[in-house]
């Protein structure tokens, strides 16, 4: 599902920027433009990043 509009970045393309390294808006901001137009994919983004990141805290602290 396309989450930013503007520059038509995904949700799994900022799932993927995300299990790639990615840890903050900002570096999501940087790496797809997500908020950096209009700003009304902000809420979905950060939405998106908190799940990835908690999915993968998850993920190591089983591994672990």
């Amino acid at each position: 599902m396309y989450i930013c509009i503007c520059h038509g970045v995904t949700d799994k393309k900022i799932a993927q920027t995300i299990e790639e390294g990615a840890t903050s808006m900002r570096e999501l901001s940087q790496q797809l433009g997500v908020g950096t137009q209009c700003g009304k994919c902000t809420n979905c983004t950060k939405k998106i990043l908190n799940e990835k990141l908690i999915e993968i805290v998850d993920v190591t602290d089983q591994v672990a």
